[in-house]
């Protein structure tokens, strides 16, 4: 058992239940931890893993962590280490790899919230023998093996016009805007090029301001705010992080403008229950974050320890059965749609 130290098809799924993680419980400053007894799986020799995602504390990644939990416990071999800049900093976050790689680590997993800013840093550590993954967000050519992708760009960027689209119904016509993390990150940069370019098949939905909110929800609420007034006939907004969606429909909830500005974004489904069943929001897209984390991990024991090299195509990853593995890019799954329908029956 680990010590833990601390965008494909689209499917509307209404009847199956994902199970909550428990989530790591924090004992120390540095993070959560937890151990066990279960002997290491590959001959004795442990696999030290640390996780790093953009900014600790926020719901999505925290359940990202629940489902990287699942899979170290489920290995045997390997010491989690989950933790990274609470205020999102990417300074921070190359000095945690820094460090980490000073300790020996045999994997660090980095979501780069600033791909510029940490590419040193991941390049020294590779340079020093470490494993470099990537997560969620895909940092510069070079500084990692492989990439852990929840869904490729153009299906996220399809999915989210898409969605608002059937929302508004018919054929739509108006402003819409973009409230984004931050105008470094580098997923939500490729999204948002997929955004713009699937919004050419609907010429009347005009996109007027892409705006961060600094990954920020009282950011987000404000921006928003803001483009409520400087654009009157406003019709929607894409909040593309998981806190730049909840934000934006507070603003819009706030302003008493439900019905005639339409929220549709990417959150987890505990985010944005209330606003689903007030009418504020119709639709939220994501994917199952848990199996994200437990992906990454599975990803980072195979790499340690040979079962997944350079050129493979596949491999298998635990309950998630074979993954495949487009290039370099290992490939989640399936986007999911919560609606009033189903987001009752998923708790993360």
């Amino acid at each position: 058992m680990p010590t833990i130290t601390r965008s494909f098809p689209l499917l509307l799924l209404a009847g199956a239940t994902l199970a909550a993680g428990c989530g790591p419980k924090d004992t120390s400053p540095g993070g959560a931890s937890s151990s066990g007894t279960t002997p290491a799986a590959s001959g004795g020799k442990r696999v030290s893993v640390y996780l790093l995602p953009k900014k600790k504390g926020i719901a999505y990644f925290t359940s990202c962590a629940d489902g990287a939990q699942q899979a170290a416990k489920e290995l045997g071999d390997v010491d989690l280490t989950y933790d990274g800049p609470t205020d999102g900093a990417p300074e921070k976050a190359a000095s945690l790899i820094e460090t980490w790689t000073l300790k020996g680590a045999d994997v660090i997993a980095v979501s780069p919230n600033d791909p510029g800013v940490l590419a040193p840093a991941m390049t020294a550590a590779k340079a020093k023998g470490v494993h470099l993954l990537t997560w969620d967000a895909d940092g510069q050519p070079g500084a990692r093996e492989f990439f852990v992708n929840q869904a490729t760009s153009e299906q996220i960027g399809d999915a989210l016009v898409d969605t608002m689209v059937k929302d508004l119904g018919g054929q739509p016509s108006g402003k819409v805007a973009i409230v984004t993390a931050t105008l470094t990150a580098a997923n939500q940069n490729e999204w948002i090029k997929y955004i713009k370019a699937r919004l050419q098949k609907y010429p009347k939905l005009e996109l007027v301001a892409v705006k961060p909110c600094n990954e920020d929800q009282n950011v987000a609420f404000q921006v928003t705010q803001d483009l409520i007034k400087t654009y009157p006939d406003l019709k929607g907004v894409f909040g593309i992080s998981s806190v730049a969606f909840p934000g934006a429909a507070e603003a819009v909830k706030q302003a008493g403008q439900g019905g005639q500005v339409l929220v549709t974004g990417l959150s987890t489904p505990n985010a944005m229950k209330a606003y689903v069943q007030d009418g504020t929001v119709k639709s939220v897209i994501l994917w199952n974050t848990q199996d994200l984390g437990y992906l990454t991990v599975y990803a980072a024991e195979a790499v340690a320890t040979g079962k997944l090299k350079p050129g493979a195509t596949a491999f298998k990853a635990g309950r998630l059965g074979e993954k495949k593995i487009a290039g370099d890019n290992i490939l989640l799954g399936d986007i999911l749609i919560f609606t009033k329908d189903n987001i009752g029956k998923y708790d993360f």
